[in-house]
C-alpha cells in the first residue's frame, strides 16, 4: 500500500470515530514531530533523525525555532535554516550530514536536511520543538523500556495522526520495510528501516485535509494509487 493511500485510511478511521473531533484536532495542528529513531546504525550510532511536518495547511517560516532533547533548553540546536516549510512538507533533523543522510535514504535534493545534529537521543529521552518566541510546540518523551514506546534503534517510529501533538509515545507505530507508511531499508546497507521526508503521502506536499477531504480520499483509492506512482516515477 503506497503512502498516500495510507493516510487516507488512517484520517478516515479516525473520522469514523468521531468528525467533530478530527476536524478540532486538525485545526490545531502546526508544525508535529512526526517520526524519529534514536540510534542510527552507522558508525557510532550515526543516523538517528527528527522528522518535523508541516500539517497546519499554510506555509511556516522556522527562522528562529530550535530543537532540544530532555534538556528542555529552548535555543539549544537552531532549526533556522529550515527556513519556509510549505502545508505538508516534512524536513529532517540528523546527526549525519545532510548529503550522506539523503543518500543513505534515496531523497530529494528538495528535501530540506539539517545535519551536524550534536543534541543526540538516548533510548529514554525527549523531543523538544520550540518556536520562534522558544514557545514549546510539540513534545514527543518517549522510554522503550518504561513507557512501551517503540524501540527505535535502527527503526523509526511514526506518530499516528490521530495522537499528533499528545506526546503519546505507546501510540507510534515501529517501520518495517513495505509497511503502510512507505518504510524502505535504506541504500547504505546497514538496515535502517524508516520512511523520512514524507508523512502518510507521495511527496510529503499535501496538507491535513479535512474530515470530508477524508472520505472522498478513501472513496478514490485508486485514482490516488495511480498518483503515487507516477509521482514515484517522476
Amino acid at each position: 500500500m503506497n503512502r498516500l493511500i495510507a493516510r487516507a485510511l488512517v484520517l478516515a478511521s479516525v473520522a469514523s470515530a468521531g468528525l467533530g473531533s478530527v476536524s478540532a484536532h486538525a485545526d490545531t495542528l502546526s508544525i508535529q514531530i512526526t517520526e524519529y529513531m534514536y540510534n542510527g546504525l552507522g558508525t557510532s550510532s550515526i543516523g538517528e533523525f527528527v522528522e518535523f511536518t508541516n500539517l497546519s495547511g499554510s506555509a511556516i517560516d522556522m527562522t528562529g525555532w530550535s530543537f532540544d532533547d530532555n534538556t528542555r533548553t529552548a535555543g539549544s540546536q537552531s532549526l533556522s535554516a529550515f527556513g519556509v516549510v510549505a502545508a505538508g512538507e516534512s524536513v529532517i533533523l540528523t546527526d549525519d550530514t545532510a548529503t550522506s543522510f539523503r543518500t543513505r535514504w534515496s531523497l530529494a535534493g528538495t528535501v530540506k536536511v539539517i545535519g551536524g545534529n550534536t543534541n543526540n537521543l538516548g533510548r529514554a529521552d525527549e523531543v523538544n520543538l520550540y518556536n520562534a518566541s522558544n514557545v514549546l510546540v510539540d513534545r514527543m518523551t518517549y522510554d522503550d523500556q518504561l513507557l512501551g514506546g517503540t524501540r527505535t534503534s535502527g527503526v523509526s517510529a511514526t506518530v499516528l495522526f490521530a495522537n499528533l501533538g499528545l506526546n503519546l509515545t505507546a501510540s507510534t507505530v515501529a517501520a518495517a520495510v513495505s509497511d503502510s507508511y512507505g518504510s524502505i531499508k535504506n541504500t547504505t546497507g546497514v538496515g535502517e528501516i524508516a520512511n523520512p521526508g514524507f508523512y502518510y503521502s507521495a511527496n510529503g506536499t499535501s496538507p491535513v485535509p479535512v474530515p470530508a477531504a477524508a472520505w472522498l480520499m478513501v472513496s478514490g483509492l485508486g485514482a490516488l494509487g495511480a498518483m503515487a506512482r507516477r509521482r514515484r516515477q517522476a
